[in-house]
């Protein structure tokens, strides 16, 4: 049994205009102390997979299909059940940290109140375990730098506030939702490391959610690419880099810049996102997929074996023709 197993997981919004399907029929698991990536431009249904695995989902969206932490079903538990596991065993590192940090407390009162409510310490003793855990992420002067307001810190500096906030009880699985957008690139790579360093150090397993495919080279053991949310590719990291057998990932991967590339331009995938409020018939990306057929537009392709090492495709063109 897997450390997380989602399976056949859809999210829908009633809206006025019609229902959004922002998530359609995904699968993937995750093993214990390991880093998945899940990537995908924006709109591709990354953010809201997991926020329906967390119970995050706005009131007028609703998620069916099953997801398993643990062996325990956990999708679409009550409020209460739910913070039984959120923090303490699992954590969320949101997009933006200014807007998930409050703007009119100190850091101190906002880390010692997530282990006055979820391990009952102290006062004292939760503000001594968070600065432990500010120290962990590598703020320095910790000791000082808790007494003062969000305003106070850096863009790099409140995401590693962010970070040691979802440590601080020790969660088994962490997610991190783009966690270095707005960022520089220099504090790109140190937060990254910095979750590396995490995951190593703790043995805290990881999902990390980002459209830029260049921020998880190595930093994850396993890649999961979206589209119009839908699974389109996953395998190791290392394979989807040397062996994309996808033509969205394909396209994702040449769109990254490179230093040994003398283009004058950027490459990029042409086309628009589909429409979710459109039933998905046929396979998401068929519209920009230059190697599209008429079964890409008709029939949904299905999550096959392309090779060993758990690698899957869900696309109806062979990948020598790719080639």
């Amino acid at each position: 049994m897997s450390f997380l197993e989602v399976n056949n997981l859809n999210v829908e919004f009633n809206t006025a205009d019609g229902i959004v399907r922002a998530v359609n029929n995904v699968n993937f698991s995750l093993e214990e102390g390991k880093i998945l990536a899940i990537v995908g431009e924006s709109g591709s249904g990354k953010s809201q997979t997991v926020f329906a695995m967390m119970g995050l989902l706005d009131q007028n969206g609703r998620a069916t299909g099953s997801v398993k932490f643990e062996d325990q079903e956990i999708l679409n538990l009550s409020i209460s059940e739910l913070n039984l596991i959120r923090s303490e065993k699992i954590a969320m590192i949101f997009q933006d940290p200014m807007t998930s940090l409050n703007p009119y407390m100190k850091i101190s009162e906002q880390m010692a109140e997530v282990l006055i409510h979820h391990k009952g310490l102290s006062k004292t003793d939760a503000i001594n375990q968070s600065i432990s855990m500010l120290d962990a992420v590598q703020i320095p002067e910790a000791k000082n730098l808790i007494r003062m307001y969000p305003h106070e810190f850096s863009g790099g500096m409140r995401q590693r506030v962010m970070i040691a906030m979802s440590l601080l009880c020790n969660p088994k699985l962490l997610i991190a939702d783009e966690p270095t957008t707005a960022l520089d690139v220099t504090v790109q790579a140190q937060i990254m490391h910095l979750l590396s360093d995490i995951q190593k150090e703790f043995g805290t397993s990881i999902i990390l959610i980002t459209h830029d495919l260049g921020v998880v080279a190595g930093n994850s053991d396993d890649t999961l690419v979206m589209y119009g949310g839908q699974v389109m590719e996953i395998a190791e990291t290392e394979l989807i880099y040397a062996r994309p057998t996808h033509p969205y990932t394909q396209g994702l991967i040449s769109a990254v810049p490179r230093l040994d590339d003398n283009a004058e331009k950027l490459k990029t995938i042409q086309g628009n996102p589909p429409d979710a409020m459109l039933d998905p018939v046929g396979c998401p990306f068929s519209p920009r997929c230059k190697f599209s057929k008429d079964i890409c537009s008709n029939q949904t392709p299905e999550l096959l074996e392309a090779g060993e090492n758990k690698h899957f495709r869900a696309c109806h063109v062979a990948f020598e023709e790719l080639l």
